[in-house]
């Protein structure tokens, strides 16, 4: 629904660089190529880097969804390893209504479920153990018991347990998250229990089995000749580690193309096949003791490890230079150009940059449950669409419509990944007809150093924003918005200079105020504020291209001019009456503003100082000032 004519699927997953993903997210894809079907995924790396606040970030991602705006949805919600997020998104697919397909969770009846059985090839995997090789004292890695297939694996294992009438000591299970540093960490706390060694660890992955028996071999132990070490899902490493990893084969890719097929035949209206289980089964080899490699699979492995490496070090040297140009990018333009000198290298049609519309605002964490930073603004800008080699943006569009762009065909592939710094949303990218995020081990580095860049962006934006307004309280004066006293000399001493080069005459005219003792003596100290400030009003009005004016003091106030002539002073001292007389109609006080005005020209040469003709200006006013006072007092004896 996303375009018209065409179908359009979205597929919530996490994780997307691990295996079991790849190959799920595979099969999705040529089932969505062979039936012209748009899908959309957003994958987030939650759970990776043991960070609270970064995985808030990570999970923003999937509050960008509209579900309304998708024909049907694919829940990989078992790769999501926070139940309350994994919840959240189900109860939103529950309230769209619309057809859906989940991995491995038969909970909820409005959802087709394909999973593999888990349980009768863990109890395959036990129970060989045991019978074959005689296993008596298992240690068990498990994955986190709110995942439906950690919890059929985890009570498969303590069944056949059971059944044997073994014991699955509490002491020996480690509860993990199916990343691959569980394992480690699960050797490492088998050290500190300071048990005896155990005839067998039984994974509930390979990730977590292959790390595992990395650490057993580090700390000297033999696999399998001091110890067995067993797997499940058969990934690429665990086939070719050394020994070879005895693990569970799951048609993965086979359920990601059936969860596709499947999901097609509900939105044209058939009804909802409920429960759809294929078969896994265990695949006993060197790790237990069972299978010596070939040399076709080590001339196999051989092959495909050039091939994975050879990509690894492309991707890294790209995100080497990529890190390096970044880092000199100080606003949105430039890390689009930045960003479009490397696009063409992660192999895809399309590139966007997404960024939500208050992305530069300052962040304060104390309001941060107010404001709701992990959350999308109602519209997303695209500073950076690139599309077959060439780039062009788009302003602003709501964010439910998450594509900046709506496609004019089918069959096309989307990566939404998360931008973030912490848990602040920035906005998201999108990856389109291009393999790079479920190929590349560093796709996730490349989000991060995206993200790092905007937030170096947004921070050099508000340095920015306070130099300009801390250099502005240096040489403006908050009352009355004209140049202080530093800010008239830094301007002036220029053009000062620059006149006694060209030989130009200057003129210098001191203000001072008449009465703001009175004004506020009698009316206040605002009032005072409000007269200095209409003063200030008048002296601006009476400047020219040519003219420099400031707050010299409280109640006193200089111009300064260049390229001036004989008659200037007094064409000044008309324009000052003039307005002062205006502003005093205008204003209607009880009181009447007014200014002495000392005005001094002068062609300066190399002797004559800045100040000196300040110094003269002041005496100037001074002595007009005292005359105006002798005149009035005269007009009052009279």
């Amino acid at each position: 629904m996303i375009n018209d004519g065409c179908i359009s699927i979205c597929v919530i997953v996490a994780g997307i660089d691990e295996e079991y993903q790849h190959n799920i997210i595979t099969g999705l894809n040529q089932a969505a190529r062979d039936k012209n079907v748009n899908i959309s995924y957003f994958a987030a790396f939650g759970g990776m880097i043991k960070s609270k606040r970064f995985d808030i970030g990570e999970y923003s991602i999937y509050k960008l969804i509209d579900f309304s705006r998708f024909d049907g949805a694919v829940l990989m919600t078992n790769t999501i390893s926070d139940p309350q997020v994994r919840q959240e998104i189900i109860d939103r697919v529950l309230d769209s209504d619309i057809p859906t397909v989940i991995f491995d969770c038969d909970e909820y009846a409005e959802f087709c479920n394909i999973s593999i059985d888990n349980s009768q090839a863990m109890n395959d995997m036990v129970e060989h153990i045991i019978t074959v090789h005689g296993a008596k004292t298992i240690n068990y890695i498990s994955g986190p018991l709110a995942n439906p297939e950690a919890k059929a694996r985890y009570n498969s294992f303590v069944d056949v347990m059971r059944a044997h009438g073994l014991m699955a000591d509490e002491s020996r299970i480690y509860y993990g998250e199916f990343r691959s540093q569980d394992g480690k960490n699960a050797i490492d706390a088998f050290v500190e229990s300071k048990l005896p060694l155990p005839d067998a660890f039984i994974c509930a992955n390979d990730a977590m089995a292959l790390t595992a028996a990395s650490s057993l071999e580090k700390l000297g132990y033999r696999i399998p000749e001091d110890v067995m070490v067993t797997g499940f899902d058969y990934t690429f490493n665990a086939r070719n580690f050394c020994p070879s990893l005895t693990s569970v084969k799951r048609p993965l890719y086979d359920i990601g193309y059936q969860a596709c097929t499947t999901l097609m035949d509900m939105i044209s209206g058939e009804d909802n096949p409920g429960n759809v289980r294929l078969e896994a089964s265990p695949v006993f080899s060197e790790s237990c003791g069972c299978v010596t490699a070939s040399d076709d699979d080590f001339r196999d492995y051989k092959k495909q490890t050039y091939a994975h490496s050879e990509r690894i070090n492309s991707h890294i040297t790209l995100l080497n230079r990529l890190t390096a140009r970044l880092a000199e990018t100080e606003n949105e333009s430039e890390q689009a150009e930045t960003l479009c000198d490397f696009i063409s290298e992660l192999e895809c049609e399309k590139f966007c940059i997404c960024l939500t519309e208050d992305w530069k605002d300052s962040f304060n964490k104390v309001d941060n449950a107010e404001n709701n930073s992990d959350e999308y603004s109602s519209y997303i800008t695209a500073p950076l669409i690139w599309e077959n080699g060439k780039m062009h943006n788009i302003g602003y569009f709501p964010s439910n419509e998450m594509f900046p762009e709506e496609f004019t065909n089918g069959g096309n592939v989307s990566y939404f990944l998360p931008l973030h710094f912490g848990e602040r949303c920035l906005g998201y990218y999108i990856i389109t007809n291009g393999d790079f995020p479920i190929t590349s081990l560093l796709c996730h580095t490349l989000t991060m150093n995206i993200s790092n860049s905007l937030e170096n962006i947004r921070k050099l934006f508000h340095l920015n924003k306070a130099m300009e307004e801390l250099n502005k309280l240096y040489v403006i004066d908050p009352l009355c918005n004209v140049y202080n006293r530093n800010g008239f000399i830094n301007i002036v001493d220029d053009m000062f200079k620059e006149c006694i080069a060209k030989k130009k005459s200057v003129m210098l005219s001191f203000i001072d105020m008449d009465g703001l003792k009175f004004i506020n003596d009698n009316y206040g100290h605002n009032e005072g504020d409000f007269a200095i400030q209409r003063l200030a009003s008048v002296i601006q009005e009476c400047c020219g291209r040519r003219s420099v004016c400031a707050r010299f003091g409280g109640d006193e106030f200089v111009i300064f001019e260049a390229g001036v002539t004989a008659a200037s002073g007094d064409a000044l001292q008309r324009r000052f009456d003039n307005r002062i007389e205006n502003m005093n109609s205008i204003i209607r006080k009880p009181y009447t503003l007014s200014a002495s005005v000392g005005s001094i020209i002068v062609a300066p040469d190399e002797n004559t100082t800045l100040y000196g003709i300040i110094q003269e200006a002041d005496d100037k006013m001074y002595e007009i000032k005292k005359a105006r006072k002798m005149a009035r007092k005269s007009e009052k004896i009279t």
